[in-house]
């Protein structure tokens, strides 16, 4: 849930980005970090272990307007995608306010999207979180590849309930700020009910982070809602992406982690 600092009136809002490995949730969150003005943004952390490979959670923290008094920011994160980190996928959702799947469009890969979304929903039961309830939207990856599973069949497979959804080429950043502005158009006023008293307007979409015009074809979801308290400037080159490296051992140690950098955010975003 939503993290309320009422001492400096501060909100943090949790979105975490699930999907098979390889599927572009890292990408998305890399290709953001490029393209938002640098004092919008907190640092790109990774939390590894000491196996062979290093499994990310990007927590980037992006200031994003004001709820009343309150500084609003998003914590996004994304979950390992292989399946043997179960458990650490497990302890990323903790807590979420909203979940981007980033599924993979390629055919030989709609197992791994049907094994990975199932995952999801057990791994939301283990916490009392409602998969029907909760904000969702779904970004269909490499959509500029051939041999691609037809949206509908993503739709009617993963989608029934007609969550928005988005067509992505991440690696170019085609559908990735789409896709962040329709999770908070779905997690902002639904964190101003609850924390608020606000109630929900079903004709005015929500204020959410201002993100630019799609860059192709493939978003297909709407793009309502005003723009709010964060600036753009090009990419950067990837080579300036600094990344604090934070060590753990267990999936309990990520979690530890993961809470204590929530804290902190929410502390000195002032």
């Amino acid at each position: 849930m939503a993290v309320v600092n009422y001492a400096t009136k501060n909100l943090a809002i949790k979105i975490v980005y699930y999907g098979p490995g390889l599927s572009g949730k890292t990408t998305n969150l890399r290709y953001i970090y490029f393209k938002l003005d640098p004092a919008s943004l907190g640092e790109l952390i990774c939390l590894e272990t000491d196996t062979e490979r290093t499994y990310f959670f990007d927590l980037l923290p992006i200031r994003a307007g004001m709820i009343g008094e309150f500084k609003v920011h998003f914590q996004l994160m994304t979950v390992p995608g292989q399946v043997f980190y179960e458990a650490s996928r497990k302890s990323v959702l903790k807590g979420t306010d909203g979940i981007i799947f980033v599924a993979d469009s390629q055919i030989p890969l709609l197992d791994a999207n049907l094994e990975s979304f199932d995952g999801l929903r057990r791994n939301c039961l283990q916490h009392d979180i409602d998969l029907n309830q909760i904000p969702l939207v779904f970004q269909y990856n490499k959509r500029d590849l051939n041999y691609l599973i037809p949206v509908e069949t993503f739709n009617n497979l993963l989608n029934p309930r007609k969550c928005p959804h988005v067509e992505a080429v991440a690696i170019n950043g085609v559908g990735v700020f789409e896709t962040l502005r329709e999770i908070s158009k779905l997690t902002v006023p639904a964190v101003r009910e609850k924390y608020f008293g606000e109630k929900r307007r079903a004709e005015i979409g929500p204020a959410g982070p201002a993100v630019p015009d799609a860059a192709g074809p493939g978003a297909s979801a709407s793009s309502q809602g005003a723009a709010e308290g964060v600036d753009f400037t090009p990419p950067i080159e990837e080579e300036s992406l600094q990344v604090t490296k934070v060590k753990v051992k267990s999936p309990r140690d990520v979690e530890d982690e993961l809470d204590k950098l929530s804290r902190e955010y929410s502390e000195k975003l002032k």
